[in-house]
């Protein structure tokens, strides 16, 4: 379901998915989701929605001429700036740094 949200341009309608969203679509709490999650991969929901968020950014750095910004767009933030500093959180790059590092 989160694949499919980030790939068919409900993050640039909608914004960044959220925990309660998720819940909403499955018709669960968010704690529950949370706890589900953490129990089969060992990650709470705002980790596992993070974690998606920059396997397609790494995706679409990799496999698209789009700029930084229009990536973040794509993605659903509203600042470029968020979108880079949570990535750079989790790869410890920046994106342009990643993308060089595939040039």
């Amino acid at each position: 379901m989160l694949d499919d949200y980030l790939s068919n341009d409900e993050s640039l309608r909608s914004g960044v998915p959220t925990v309660q969203y998720i819940s909403d679509q499955l018709h669960i709490s968010t704690g529950y989701l949370s706890d589900m999650l953490r129990s089969l991969i060992g990650k709470n929901a705002q980790q596992y929605i993070h974690e998606k968020l920059i396997e397609k950014a790494k995706e679409k750095l990799t496999t698209s001429d789009l700029t930084i910004s229009e990536i973040a767009y794509e993605l659903g933030f509203e600042h470029p700036q968020s979108f880079s500093k949570l990535f750079k959180t989790k790869t410890n790059l920046s994106p342009l740094e990643f993308r060089k590092s595939f040039n």
